[in-house]
Protein backbone atom coordinates (compact mmCIF):
# COMPACT_ATOMS: atom_id res chain seq x y z
CA UNK A 1 0.00 0.00 0.00
CA UNK A 2 1.11 3.87 -0.46
CA UNK A 3 0.47 7.03 1.59
CA UNK A 4 1.07 9.99 0.78
CA UNK A 5 2.10 12.99 2.82
CA UNK A 6 0.85 16.48 1.61
CA UNK A 7 1.77 18.55 4.13
CA UNK A 8 4.88 18.96 6.37
CA UNK A 9 5.01 16.27 9.42
CA UNK A 10 7.35 15.31 11.89
CA UNK A 11 10.01 12.56 10.44
CA UNK A 12 9.37 10.19 13.75
CA UNK A 13 5.69 9.84 11.85
CA UNK A 14 7.11 9.09 8.91
CA UNK A 15 9.34 6.38 9.98
CA UNK A 16 6.15 4.26 11.87
CA UNK A 17 4.61 4.71 8.35
CA UNK A 18 7.79 3.79 6.15
CA UNK A 19 7.77 0.61 8.33
CA UNK A 20 4.64 -0.53 7.24
CA UNK A 21 3.97 0.81 3.89
CA UNK A 22 5.48 2.80 0.61
CA UNK A 23 5.41 6.12 1.84
CA UNK A 24 5.78 9.03 -0.47
CA UNK A 25 6.56 13.10 1.14
CA UNK A 26 5.46 15.97 -0.75
CA UNK A 27 4.87 19.23 1.55
CA UNK A 28 3.14 21.82 0.11
CA UNK A 29 1.12 20.04 -3.00
CA UNK A 30 -0.67 22.06 -4.99
CA UNK A 31 -4.28 21.03 -5.21
CA UNK A 32 -3.93 20.67 -8.83
CA UNK A 33 -0.84 17.85 -8.16
CA UNK A 34 -3.11 16.91 -5.46
CA UNK A 35 -5.82 15.97 -8.16
CA UNK A 36 -3.74 14.16 -10.37
CA UNK A 37 -1.87 11.61 -8.49
CA UNK A 38 -4.34 11.13 -5.00
CA UNK A 39 -5.82 7.69 -7.60
CA UNK A 40 -2.31 5.54 -7.21
CA UNK A 41 -2.67 5.91 -2.98
CA UNK A 42 -4.55 3.93 -0.70
CA UNK A 43 -3.51 6.84 2.47
CA UNK A 44 -3.24 10.82 2.45
CA UNK A 45 -1.82 12.56 5.82
CA UNK A 46 -2.62 16.01 5.97
CA UNK A 47 -2.12 19.05 7.58
CA UNK A 48 -4.32 22.48 7.48
CA UNK A 49 -2.26 23.59 3.87
CA UNK A 50 -3.86 20.67 1.83
CA UNK A 51 -8.05 20.65 1.31
CA UNK A 52 -9.77 17.02 0.60
CA UNK A 53 -12.78 18.51 -1.60
CA UNK A 54 -15.41 16.21 -2.87
CA UNK A 55 -13.86 16.63 -6.37
CA UNK A 56 -10.80 14.90 -4.38
CA UNK A 57 -12.26 12.14 -2.73
CA UNK A 58 -14.41 11.24 -6.56
CA UNK A 59 -11.22 10.18 -8.18
CA UNK A 60 -9.11 8.71 -5.53
CA UNK A 61 -10.00 5.26 -6.16
CA UNK A 62 -7.97 3.41 -3.76
CA UNK A 63 -8.43 5.54 -1.21
CA UNK A 64 -8.87 4.13 2.20
CA UNK A 65 -8.22 6.70 5.40
CA UNK A 66 -7.02 10.38 5.42
CA UNK A 67 -4.82 11.00 8.50
CA UNK A 68 -5.28 14.84 9.69
CA UNK A 69 -2.50 15.80 12.02
CA UNK A 70 -4.12 17.87 14.44
CA UNK A 71 -7.56 18.55 15.55
CA UNK A 72 -9.70 19.91 13.23
CA UNK A 73 -10.84 18.55 10.19
CA UNK A 74 -12.72 21.11 8.45
CA UNK A 75 -10.59 21.27 5.20
CA UNK A 76 -11.64 17.49 4.45
CA UNK A 77 -15.24 16.64 3.29
CA UNK A 78 -15.89 14.38 5.87
CA UNK A 79 -19.79 13.38 4.39
CA UNK A 80 -17.99 12.65 1.05
CA UNK A 81 -15.58 10.58 2.74
CA UNK A 82 -18.17 8.57 4.75
CA UNK A 83 -20.00 8.27 1.31
CA UNK A 84 -16.86 6.37 -0.08
CA UNK A 85 -16.47 4.38 3.13
CA UNK A 86 -13.26 6.64 3.84
CA UNK A 87 -11.99 6.69 7.25
CA UNK A 88 -11.21 10.12 8.30
CA UNK A 89 -8.92 10.41 11.54
CA UNK A 90 -7.70 13.38 13.72
CA UNK A 91 -4.80 13.79 16.54
CA UNK A 92 -6.53 15.08 18.70
CA UNK A 93 -4.56 14.58 21.55
CA UNK A 94 -1.10 15.84 20.41
CA UNK A 95 -1.27 19.54 20.16
CA UNK A 96 -3.44 19.43 23.67
CA UNK A 97 -0.89 20.98 25.76
CA UNK A 98 0.29 23.27 22.66
CA UNK A 99 -2.78 24.80 21.83
CA UNK A 100 -3.75 25.14 26.04
CA UNK A 101 -0.67 27.39 26.71
CA UNK A 102 -0.99 29.19 23.72
CA UNK A 103 -4.31 30.30 24.62
CA UNK A 104 -3.35 31.37 28.23
CA UNK A 105 -0.21 33.20 26.56
CA UNK A 106 -2.54 35.12 24.17
CA UNK A 107 -4.57 35.99 26.82
CA UNK A 108 -1.80 37.43 29.05
CA UNK A 109 -0.26 39.29 25.85
CA UNK A 110 -3.48 40.89 25.10
CA UNK A 111 -4.02 41.80 29.29
CA UNK A 112 -0.46 42.88 29.79
CA UNK A 113 0.09 44.83 26.06
CA UNK A 114 3.84 42.35 25.43
CA UNK A 115 3.17 42.83 21.59
CA UNK A 116 2.91 46.79 21.30
CA UNK A 117 5.02 46.98 24.17
CA UNK A 118 8.04 44.98 22.93
CA UNK A 119 7.90 45.80 19.32
CA UNK A 120 7.81 49.89 20.36
CA UNK A 121 10.80 49.05 22.91
CA UNK A 122 12.64 47.38 19.69
CA UNK A 123 12.45 50.68 18.49
CA UNK A 124 14.26 52.71 21.16
CA UNK A 125 10.97 53.87 23.07
CA UNK A 126 10.17 53.36 26.89
CA UNK A 127 6.25 53.93 27.03
CA UNK A 128 6.02 52.53 31.09
CA UNK A 129 2.73 54.53 31.48
CA UNK A 130 1.48 54.17 28.45
CA UNK A 131 0.90 50.25 28.40
CA UNK A 132 -0.85 49.49 31.86
CA UNK A 133 -2.33 46.54 31.74
CA UNK A 134 -5.26 44.75 33.50
CA UNK A 135 -4.75 41.33 35.86
CA UNK A 136 -6.29 37.91 35.42
CA UNK A 137 -6.76 37.19 39.00
CA UNK A 138 -10.29 37.79 40.01
CA UNK A 139 -11.31 38.47 36.62
CA UNK A 140 -14.49 36.12 35.11
CA UNK A 141 -13.05 33.65 32.31
CA UNK A 142 -16.13 32.26 30.09
CA UNK A 143 -14.94 29.34 28.19
CA UNK A 144 -16.99 28.31 25.22
CA UNK A 145 -16.88 24.88 24.89
CA UNK A 146 -15.25 22.11 27.55
CA UNK A 147 -13.53 19.47 25.63
CA UNK A 148 -9.81 18.75 26.16
CA UNK A 149 -8.39 22.18 25.11
CA UNK A 150 -11.26 24.31 26.73
CA UNK A 151 -10.79 22.36 30.05
CA UNK A 152 -7.31 22.46 30.01
CA UNK A 153 -7.56 26.01 29.99
CA UNK A 154 -10.00 26.60 32.58
CA UNK A 155 -7.73 24.36 35.18
CA UNK A 156 -4.74 26.85 34.22
CA UNK A 157 -7.03 29.70 34.88
CA UNK A 158 -8.19 28.72 38.00
CA UNK A 159 -4.85 28.09 38.87
CA UNK A 160 -4.60 31.89 38.24
CA UNK A 161 -7.29 32.97 40.18
CA UNK A 162 -9.76 33.44 37.55
CA UNK A 163 -13.63 32.70 38.46
CA UNK A 164 -14.54 30.34 35.26
CA UNK A 165 -18.19 29.36 33.58
CA UNK A 166 -18.42 27.52 31.07
CA UNK A 167 -20.91 26.22 28.35
CA UNK A 168 -21.08 22.85 25.93
CA UNK A 169 -24.13 21.06 25.28
CA UNK A 170 -22.50 17.89 26.03
CA UNK A 171 -20.62 18.69 29.32
CA UNK A 172 -20.72 16.22 32.20
CA UNK A 173 -21.93 18.69 34.52
CA UNK A 174 -20.39 16.76 36.99
CA UNK A 175 -16.97 16.53 36.20
CA UNK A 176 -17.08 20.30 34.99
CA UNK A 177 -18.09 21.07 38.58
CA UNK A 178 -15.40 18.65 40.23
CA UNK A 179 -12.91 20.81 38.28
CA UNK A 180 -14.29 24.26 39.58
CA UNK A 181 -16.30 25.30 36.31
CA UNK A 182 -19.56 26.85 36.74
CA UNK A 183 -21.75 25.47 33.76
CA UNK A 184 -23.92 28.20 32.24
CA UNK A 185 -25.98 29.53 29.50
CA UNK A 186 -24.37 31.24 26.60
CA UNK A 187 -25.81 34.81 27.12
CA UNK A 188 -24.92 34.27 30.78
CA UNK A 189 -21.22 33.80 30.08
CA UNK A 190 -21.97 36.85 27.16
CA UNK A 191 -23.58 39.05 30.56
CA UNK A 192 -20.85 37.68 33.05
CA UNK A 193 -17.38 36.93 31.43
CA UNK A 194 -14.36 39.72 31.51
CA UNK A 195 -12.62 37.02 29.27
CA UNK A 196 -14.16 35.15 26.87
CA UNK A 197 -12.21 32.10 24.48
CA UNK A 198 -13.85 29.63 22.32
CA UNK A 199 -12.76 26.48 22.00
CA UNK A 200 -15.18 24.90 19.83
CA UNK A 201 -15.25 22.63 15.59
CA UNK A 202 -16.08 24.98 12.70
CA UNK A 203 -19.53 24.00 11.61
CA UNK A 204 -22.99 25.90 10.30
CA UNK A 205 -23.96 25.97 14.04
CA UNK A 206 -20.68 27.92 15.37
CA UNK A 207 -19.71 29.60 12.39
CA UNK A 208 -19.90 33.42 13.02
CA UNK A 209 -21.59 32.68 16.06
CA UNK A 210 -20.02 35.48 17.56
CA UNK A 211 -20.87 38.42 15.90
CA UNK A 212 -21.94 42.31 15.81
CA UNK A 213 -25.24 41.51 17.53
CA UNK A 214 -23.83 39.22 20.18
CA UNK A 215 -20.42 41.32 20.98
CA UNK A 216 -23.38 43.76 21.84
CA UNK A 217 -24.71 41.99 24.52
CA UNK A 218 -21.16 41.40 26.40
CA UNK A 219 -19.78 42.60 29.56
CA UNK A 220 -18.38 46.39 27.89
CA UNK A 221 -14.49 46.23 28.18
CA UNK A 222 -14.57 41.98 27.28
CA UNK A 223 -11.26 40.35 26.22
CA UNK A 224 -12.14 37.47 23.43
CA UNK A 225 -9.51 34.75 22.45
CA UNK A 226 -9.41 32.64 19.55
CA UNK A 227 -7.18 29.58 19.52
CA UNK A 228 -9.75 27.26 17.95
CA UNK A 229 -11.01 27.49 14.15
CA UNK A 230 -11.15 30.91 12.34
CA UNK A 231 -14.45 32.35 11.34
CA UNK A 232 -16.37 31.56 14.68
CA UNK A 233 -15.56 35.07 15.68
CA UNK A 234 -16.73 37.67 13.02
CA UNK A 235 -13.43 38.56 12.00
CA UNK A 236 -15.17 42.30 10.42
CA UNK A 237 -17.72 43.12 13.56
CA UNK A 238 -14.89 42.17 15.98
CA UNK A 239 -12.38 44.87 14.40
CA UNK A 240 -15.09 47.37 14.51
CA UNK A 241 -16.27 46.44 17.82
CA UNK A 242 -12.71 47.09 19.26
CA UNK A 243 -12.39 50.22 17.65
CA UNK A 244 -15.63 51.37 18.81
CA UNK A 245 -14.32 50.46 22.61
CA UNK A 246 -17.03 47.91 22.42
CA UNK A 247 -14.47 45.12 23.13
CA UNK A 248 -11.59 46.26 24.81
CA UNK A 249 -9.21 44.02 23.28
CA UNK A 250 -8.97 40.32 21.59
CA UNK A 251 -6.50 38.03 20.78
CA UNK A 252 -6.88 36.15 16.97
CA UNK A 253 -4.22 32.56 16.31
CA UNK A 254 -6.76 31.33 13.54
CA UNK A 255 -8.45 33.40 10.34
CA UNK A 256 -11.21 32.21 8.69
CA UNK A 257 -8.77 32.56 5.26
CA UNK A 258 -4.85 32.26 5.36
CA UNK A 259 -2.66 33.38 5.41
CA UNK A 260 -3.55 37.24 6.08
CA UNK A 261 -3.20 40.05 3.66
CA UNK A 262 -2.34 43.70 4.35
CA UNK A 263 -6.10 44.00 4.15
CA UNK A 264 -7.52 41.86 6.95
CA UNK A 265 -9.61 43.84 8.80
CA UNK A 266 -8.31 42.83 11.51
CA UNK A 267 -4.63 44.08 10.33
CA UNK A 268 -3.34 47.03 12.01
CA UNK A 269 -6.25 47.57 15.02
CA UNK A 270 -4.99 48.58 18.40
CA UNK A 271 -5.56 46.26 21.35
CA UNK A 272 -5.69 43.34 18.85
CA UNK A 273 -2.96 40.93 19.17
CA UNK A 274 -2.70 38.25 16.01
CA UNK A 275 -0.19 35.13 16.02
CA UNK A 276 -0.08 33.26 12.37
CA UNK A 277 -1.67 29.84 13.67
CA UNK A 278 0.73 29.12 16.34
CA UNK A 279 -1.78 27.26 18.88
CA UNK A 280 -0.11 23.58 17.34
CA UNK A 281 3.31 25.26 16.68
CA UNK A 282 5.58 23.78 19.10
CA UNK A 283 8.34 20.79 18.82
CA UNK A 284 6.85 18.28 21.05
CA UNK A 285 3.26 18.67 19.58
CA UNK A 286 4.37 18.21 16.16
CA UNK A 287 6.12 15.31 17.02
CA UNK A 288 2.82 14.12 18.98
CA UNK A 289 0.49 14.44 16.37
CA UNK A 290 2.49 13.22 13.73
CA UNK A 291 3.01 9.91 15.30
CA UNK A 292 -0.70 9.41 16.52
CA UNK A 293 -2.20 10.08 13.34
CA UNK A 294 0.80 7.86 11.91
CA UNK A 295 -0.47 4.92 14.01
CA UNK A 296 -4.13 5.96 13.21
CA UNK A 297 -3.17 5.59 9.39
CA UNK A 298 -1.50 1.51 9.71
CA UNK A 299 -4.42 0.88 11.83
CA UNK A 300 -6.93 1.64 9.43
CA UNK A 301 -4.92 0.08 6.70
CA UNK A 302 -4.83 -3.02 8.13
CA UNK A 303 -8.58 -3.14 8.61
CA UNK A 304 -8.54 -2.44 12.42
CA UNK A 305 -11.07 -0.02 13.92
CA UNK A 306 -9.48 3.52 15.04
CA UNK A 307 -9.77 5.08 18.05
CA UNK A 308 -9.57 8.39 16.88
CA UNK A 309 -11.51 8.22 13.66
CA UNK A 310 -14.09 11.48 13.51
CA UNK A 311 -16.80 9.62 10.81
CA UNK A 312 -17.04 6.21 12.88
CA UNK A 313 -19.00 6.03 16.06
CA UNK A 314 -17.22 7.42 19.08
CA UNK A 315 -15.65 5.08 22.01
CA UNK A 316 -13.96 6.46 24.84
CA UNK A 317 -10.53 4.57 25.10
CA UNK A 318 -11.28 2.92 28.19
CA UNK A 319 -14.83 1.45 26.09
CA UNK A 320 -12.27 0.50 23.22
CA UNK A 321 -9.88 -1.40 25.61
CA UNK A 322 -12.57 -3.45 26.67
CA UNK A 323 -14.63 -4.13 23.46
CA UNK A 324 -11.45 -4.04 21.18
CA UNK A 325 -10.83 -8.16 21.76
CA UNK A 326 -13.95 -8.89 20.77
CA UNK A 327 -13.98 -7.63 17.25
CA UNK A 328 -12.00 -10.24 15.46
CA UNK A 329 -14.24 -12.84 16.82
CA UNK A 330 -17.51 -11.05 16.36
CA UNK A 331 -16.20 -10.29 12.55
CA UNK A 332 -15.65 -14.28 12.42
CA UNK A 333 -18.80 -15.09 13.94
CA UNK A 334 -20.77 -12.65 11.26
CA UNK A 335 -18.60 -14.80 7.89
CA UNK A 336 -20.04 -17.66 9.38
CA UNK A 337 -23.31 -16.56 10.00
CA UNK A 338 -23.17 -15.17 6.24
CA UNK A 339 -21.86 -18.26 4.53
CA UNK A 340 -24.24 -20.99 6.72
CA UNK A 341 -27.24 -18.74 4.86
CA UNK A 342 -28.64 -19.20 2.01
CA UNK A 343 -29.88 -15.91 -0.25
CA UNK A 344 -29.72 -12.95 0.82
CA UNK A 345 -30.37 -11.42 4.86
CA UNK A 346 -33.36 -9.60 5.93
CA UNK A 347 -32.01 -9.27 9.55
CA UNK A 348 -29.13 -9.18 12.00
CA UNK A 349 -29.78 -9.43 15.61
CA UNK A 350 -26.74 -9.05 18.01
CA UNK A 351 -27.29 -10.37 21.92
CA UNK A 352 -25.10 -9.58 24.41
CA UNK A 353 -25.27 -11.38 27.75
CA UNK A 354 -23.23 -10.87 30.77
CA UNK A 355 -20.83 -8.00 31.42
CA UNK A 356 -19.98 -6.54 27.61
CA UNK A 357 -24.19 -6.08 28.03
CA UNK A 358 -23.39 -2.88 29.74
CA UNK A 359 -20.44 -1.23 27.55
CA UNK A 360 -21.38 0.43 24.23
CA UNK A 361 -21.01 -2.11 21.65
CA UNK A 362 -21.83 -0.26 18.54
CA UNK A 363 -18.27 -0.91 16.80
CA UNK A 364 -18.93 -4.73 18.12
CA UNK A 365 -21.97 -4.86 15.90
CA UNK A 366 -20.18 -2.95 12.92
CA UNK A 367 -17.29 -5.60 13.21
CA UNK A 368 -20.55 -8.92 12.77
CA UNK A 369 -21.98 -6.59 9.82
CA UNK A 370 -18.27 -6.62 8.49
CA UNK A 371 -17.94 -9.96 8.74
CA UNK A 372 -21.41 -10.55 7.11
CA UNK A 373 -20.60 -8.27 4.20
CA UNK A 374 -17.11 -7.84 3.16
CA UNK A 375 -17.30 -11.81 1.69
CA UNK A 376 -20.18 -11.16 -0.85
CA UNK A 377 -18.99 -7.26 -2.09
CA UNK A 378 -16.58 -6.03 -4.37
CA UNK A 379 -16.00 -3.22 -2.24
CA UNK A 380 -14.14 -3.37 0.88
CA UNK A 381 -16.47 -3.16 3.81
CA UNK A 382 -14.75 -1.55 7.02
CA UNK A 383 -15.68 -0.04 10.15
CA UNK A 384 -17.11 3.21 8.73
CA UNK A 385 -19.24 2.44 5.60
CA UNK A 386 -20.16 -1.15 7.17
CA UNK A 387 -23.70 0.31 8.48
CA UNK A 388 -24.60 2.64 5.90
CA UNK A 389 -24.01 -0.33 3.82
CA UNK A 390 -26.20 -2.83 5.50
CA UNK A 391 -28.64 -0.09 5.04
CA UNK A 392 -28.94 0.65 1.75
CA UNK A 393 -29.17 -3.39 0.64
CA UNK A 394 -32.64 -3.30 3.60
CA UNK A 395 -31.09 -5.03 6.47
CA UNK A 396 -32.61 -4.50 9.90
CA UNK A 397 -29.89 -4.33 12.47
CA UNK A 398 -30.87 -4.57 15.94
CA UNK A 399 -28.67 -5.47 19.67
CA UNK A 400 -30.34 -7.26 22.34
CA UNK A 401 -28.86 -6.86 26.05
CA UNK A 402 -28.79 -9.30 29.01
CA UNK A 403 -26.89 -8.76 32.33
CA UNK A 404 -27.20 -12.48 32.85
CA UNK A 405 -24.96 -15.56 31.03
CA UNK A 406 -25.34 -18.80 32.48
CA UNK A 407 -21.90 -20.52 31.05
CA UNK A 408 -19.72 -17.72 30.26
CA UNK A 409 -18.72 -14.31 31.30
CA UNK A 410 -19.34 -13.00 28.22
CA UNK A 411 -21.28 -14.52 25.30
CA UNK A 412 -21.77 -13.15 22.03
CA UNK A 413 -24.39 -14.51 19.86
CA UNK A 414 -25.65 -13.55 15.75
CA UNK A 415 -28.48 -14.48 14.58
CA UNK A 416 -29.76 -13.44 10.91
CA UNK A 417 -32.60 -14.18 9.28
CA UNK A 418 -32.45 -14.47 5.86
CA UNK A 419 -34.98 -16.12 2.65
CA UNK A 420 -37.58 -18.24 3.20
CA UNK A 421 -37.20 -17.12 7.31
CA UNK A 422 -34.13 -19.27 7.41
CA UNK A 423 -32.59 -18.50 10.78
CA UNK A 424 -28.87 -19.15 11.86
CA UNK A 425 -27.46 -18.61 15.06
CA UNK A 426 -23.67 -18.61 15.66
CA UNK A 427 -22.44 -18.05 19.66
CA UNK A 428 -19.04 -17.11 20.46
CA UNK A 429 -17.10 -16.12 23.74
CA UNK A 430 -13.59 -15.61 24.37
CA UNK A 431 -11.15 -17.61 26.88
CA UNK A 432 -8.81 -14.87 28.05
CA UNK A 433 -7.84 -13.48 24.89
CA UNK A 434 -8.59 -16.70 22.66
CA UNK A 435 -11.56 -16.59 20.64
CA UNK A 436 -14.17 -19.59 20.59
CA UNK A 437 -17.46 -19.80 18.39
CA UNK A 438 -19.08 -22.03 21.10
CA UNK A 439 -22.33 -22.88 18.99
CA UNK A 440 -23.05 -23.15 15.77
CA UNK A 441 -27.25 -23.62 15.32
CA UNK A 442 -28.70 -25.94 18.46
CA UNK A 443 -24.90 -27.47 18.18
CA UNK A 444 -22.32 -27.27 20.86
CA UNK A 445 -18.94 -26.77 19.74
CA UNK A 446 -15.82 -25.50 20.37
CA UNK A 447 -14.22 -24.07 17.46
CA UNK A 448 -10.84 -21.95 16.97
CA UNK A 449 -11.92 -19.48 14.14
CA UNK A 450 -8.16 -18.98 13.20
CA UNK A 451 -8.24 -19.64 9.48
CA UNK A 452 -10.83 -21.66 7.42
CA UNK A 453 -14.18 -23.93 9.14
CA UNK A 454 -15.32 -26.89 7.35
CA UNK A 455 -18.82 -26.88 8.70
CA UNK A 456 -20.68 -30.50 7.94
CA UNK A 457 -24.01 -31.39 9.90
CA UNK A 458 -24.62 -35.39 9.84
CA UNK A 459 -25.93 -38.40 10.89
CA UNK A 460 -24.39 -39.91 14.00
CA UNK A 461 -22.79 -43.16 12.24
CA UNK A 462 -19.78 -45.15 12.88
CA UNK A 463 -17.24 -44.28 9.44
CA UNK A 464 -18.56 -40.69 8.45
CA UNK A 465 -15.87 -38.54 10.20
CA UNK A 466 -13.52 -41.24 8.80
CA UNK A 467 -14.58 -40.60 5.68
CA UNK A 468 -13.85 -36.91 4.78
CA UNK A 469 -10.84 -37.04 7.17
CA UNK A 470 -9.25 -39.58 4.64
CA UNK A 471 -10.97 -37.10 1.81
CA UNK A 472 -8.99 -34.24 3.39
CA UNK A 473 -5.92 -36.16 3.30
CA UNK A 474 -5.57 -37.26 0.06
CA UNK A 475 -6.43 -34.23 -1.39
CA UNK A 476 -3.43 -33.06 0.80
CA UNK A 477 -5.74 -30.61 2.73
CA UNK A 478 -4.50 -30.57 6.64
CA UNK A 479 -6.43 -30.67 9.13
CA UNK A 480 -5.70 -28.89 12.22
CA UNK A 481 -8.60 -29.09 14.39
CA UNK A 482 -11.57 -30.86 15.09
CA UNK A 483 -14.81 -30.56 16.49
CA UNK A 484 -17.50 -33.00 16.96
CA UNK A 485 -21.29 -31.23 17.72
CA UNK A 486 -23.84 -32.36 19.25
CA UNK A 487 -27.76 -31.38 20.12
CA UNK A 488 -30.42 -32.20 22.38
CA UNK A 489 -32.05 -34.12 19.07
CA UNK A 490 -30.60 -37.73 19.07
CA UNK A 491 -29.01 -39.35 15.90
CA UNK A 492 -27.47 -35.83 14.58
CA UNK A 493 -24.39 -34.29 15.44
CA UNK A 494 -22.19 -31.39 13.34
CA UNK A 495 -18.78 -32.19 12.50
CA UNK A 496 -16.72 -28.64 12.52
CA UNK A 497 -12.72 -28.60 10.64
CA UNK A 498 -10.46 -26.25 11.31
CA UNK A 499 -8.53 -26.43 8.03
CA UNK A 500 -4.95 -24.74 6.53
CA UNK A 501 -5.71 -25.04 2.55
CA UNK A 502 -8.28 -23.56 0.81
CA UNK A 503 -10.96 -26.60 -0.45
CA UNK A 504 -11.74 -27.05 -4.32
CA UNK A 505 -15.19 -27.00 -4.98
CA UNK A 506 -14.57 -30.75 -6.76
CA UNK A 507 -13.88 -31.83 -3.35
CA UNK A 508 -16.11 -29.86 -1.59
CA UNK A 509 -18.58 -31.42 -4.01
CA UNK A 510 -17.41 -34.75 -3.14
CA UNK A 511 -17.83 -34.19 0.68
CA UNK A 512 -21.56 -33.08 0.13
CA UNK A 513 -21.97 -37.06 -1.42
CA UNK A 514 -20.37 -38.84 1.17
CA UNK A 515 -23.61 -40.91 2.83
CA UNK A 516 -24.96 -39.61 5.78
CA UNK A 517 -23.52 -35.97 5.34
CA UNK A 518 -26.38 -33.10 5.62
CA UNK A 519 -24.05 -31.07 3.21
CA UNK A 520 -20.81 -28.72 4.06
CA UNK A 521 -20.19 -25.08 4.09
CA UNK A 522 -16.50 -23.59 3.89
CA UNK A 523 -16.00 -20.84 5.71
CA UNK A 524 -13.07 -18.83 4.68
CA UNK A 525 -12.30 -15.68 7.11
CA UNK A 526 -9.42 -14.73 4.78
CA UNK A 527 -12.37 -13.49 2.81
CA UNK A 528 -12.53 -10.53 5.72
Amino acid sequence: MKVLIADGVSQKGIDILSKEFEVVVKPKLPAEELLEIIPQFDGLIIRSASKVTKEVLEIAKNLKVIGRAGVGVDNIDVQAATDKGVIVLNAPEGNTIAATEHTMAMMLAMSRNIPIANETMQQGEWNRNKYVGVELRGKTLGVIGLGRIGSGVATRAIAFDMNVIGYDPYVNEERAKSMGIEVVSLDEIYEKADFITVHMPLNQQTKGMINKEVMGKMKKGVRLVNCARGGIIDEADLAEAVKEGVVAGAAIDVFTSEPLGLDHPLVGVKNIVLTPHLGASTVEAQVGVAVDVAHGVVAALKGEPVLTAVNMAPVSAQVMKMIKPYFTLAERMGCTARSLADGAISEVEVGYNGEISELDTKMVTTAVLKGILNPILQDVVNYVNAPAIAKSRSIKVKEVRNKESENFANLLTVRITAKKDQVITIQGTLFGEDARIVAINDYRVDVDPHARILICPHINCPGIIGKVGSLMGAAGINISGMQVGKTDVSGTNIMVLTVDNDIPTNILNEVIAIDGIFGAKLVNFYAI
